[in-house]
């Protein structure tokens, strides 16, 4: 098997889905056994797609290959071009996805060559009853975390509040600042109302946080040459007083926004429900 395979993910799953999103655009299929660069494959001819939307020169994304030379590897001006995974392989000029085949070329849906750095801020809190007790699972006999979950525009999915690191921007700032635009809908309150919740996520999230991963995504966006990795850290409010009460509303790409209980049914989307049972572990609450 591939070295650079991170031990956490079987082969690409979610990176060979045969439709590639918010396109008609279908992937070569790539078997299980060739999905690693290190497997010989001489025929292998993978679809070339970038979205329109990259195409169009918004300001999150890259040129095109070949009309700039990015310095892959290390920070390219205050764009961050290095990965978690160590150093990735750079041929003819285009940067190869650490954890193999993908069976599509181009950037799709993605902004950079190489990695899209994302930020993702599981925000918890004891499930409380009326008495301001902690509930417990009827089964695991254990504490019930609720976590502050977005259900995305875009697929419908329920998912952690995150989204892409801005070049030169501290990962720590990023995680405030998605927080707030994605589930508190920050951009829509009184300046006054603004600033107040701004200290509470401020104090919240300048409290240590719990690093639960860090690295690679096995994402339906990532391409041969351009994929998500992702910092997830958990704030945890503790005694309930900090983020329990601040009135979520949706923002930016969020549908809806509520406190949800974090179990093993969940269907999330990406990989955040093996971020959340890490959390569950990590806090010795029911999963």
């Amino acid at each position: 098997s591939d070295q650079t395979m991170p031990s956490l993910a079987a082969p690409h799953v979610k990176a060979r889905c045969q439709e590639y999103p918010g396109s008609k655009v279908k992937r070569l299929l790539v078997p299980d056994d060739k999905v690693g660069w290190s497997r010989r494959w001489p025929e292998y001819r993978p679809v070339g797609y970038t979205a329109p939307s990259v195409l169009n020169k918004p300001v999150w994304a890259d040129p095109d290959i070949g009309s700039f030379s990015p310095k892959f590897n290390t920070l390219d001006g205050a764009v961050d071009r290095t990965s978690f995974e160590g150093c990735y392989k750079v041929e003819n000029g285009m940067p190869l996805n650490p954890c193999g085949r993908t069976g599509l070329t181009g950037r799709g849906l993605l902004g950079r060559w190489g990695p899209n750095h994302a930020a993702d801020p599981i925000v918890t809190r004891w499930k409380e009853d009326s008495k301001k007790g902690k509930v417990l699972h009827p089964v695991s006999k254990r504490p019930i975390l609720q976590f502050v979950s977005i259900k995305r525009k875009d697929c419908g999915q329920w998912a952690i509040p995150g989204g892409m690191v801005d070049p030169g921007e501290q990962v720590s700032l990023t995680l405030q600042r998605e927080f707030s635009e994605e589930a508190l809908n920050s951009l829509a309150v009184s300046a006054a109302e603004r600033a107040k919740i701004h200290e509470r996520i401020k104090k919240l999230f300048n409290s240590t946080g719990f690093q639960v991963f860090k690295g690679y995504v096995d994402d339906p966006r990532n391409t041969d040459n351009a994929w998500m990795e992702t910092v997830a850290v958990n704030f945890h409010d503790e005694s309930g007083n900090s983020v329990s009460e601040l009135p979520l509303q949706a923002g930016d790409d969020a549908g809806q926004v509520q406190w949800v209980d974090v179990d093993s049914s969940l269907s999330l989307y990406a990989s955040h429900s093996s971020f959340l049972e890490l959390v569950a572990k990590e806090r010795k609450a029911h999963w």
